[in-house]
């Protein structure tokens, strides 16, 4: 397994996150070695995933500072994913770490963050399929893949495919800029 030892990972969620699409993929990281943050649109409470997990945030997507972070994790979930791509912040956080060549995770709905963002034209993955003509009409090419990785940035589709994911993420965020 890859070594993430000091690389500082970013977690953009809020509520209504998919449990396992957050949980499952901050532990894969944290067991390589890397130091989590989670960031979401406001601070003072714990974010609740839509099957109850409780994670505690960090810092407010409003404070962060991408260059600090080596890789960026965007778990799924419908009402976390259409909240996050509202928030101003956390969108131009996600389009400055893209276009630094920084590594991402995204799974399921994650990925409509990267639309709003204006990341995606010339890129290639995959999503939970209700996505894929938002993904295409943002410039992407969608496939239904279990992993897809294209120049550090890694998708899924649902928490079905979050072992590729996982091992994937590693590899790519120890990998680092692209």
């Amino acid at each position: 397994m890859a070594d993430l030892t000091g690389k500082n990972v970013a977690v953009i969620a809020t509520h209504g996150f998919e449990d396992s699409e957050l949980s499952s993929p901050v532990e894969a990281v944290k067991e390589a070695g890397a130091t989590v943050t989670v960031l979401s649109t406001e601070t003072g409470a714990p974010i609740e995933g839509k099957n109850g997990t409780k994670v505690d945030v960090d810092a407010a997507t409003a404070d962060a500072d991408p260059a600090k972070f080596d890789a960026l994790i965007l778990p799924g979930g419908t009402g976390n994913a259409d909240k996050i791509r509202m928030d101003a912040d956390a969108v131009s956080f996600v389009k400055a770490h893209v276009e630094a060549g920084k590594p991402v995770g995204v799974i399921c709905h994650g990925a409509w963050i990267l639309t709003d963002a204006d990341v995606l034209k010339g890129r290639t993955l995959t999503s939970y399929p209700s996505l894929q003509t938002d993904l295409r009409n943002a410039g992407a090419t969608w496939v239904d893949e279990e992993v897809r990785t294209d120049n550090g940035l890694v998708s899924s589709r649902t928490p079905d495919d979050l072992p590729a994911f996982n091992a994937k993420i590693v590899e790519e965020f120890a990998e680092g800029t692209h």
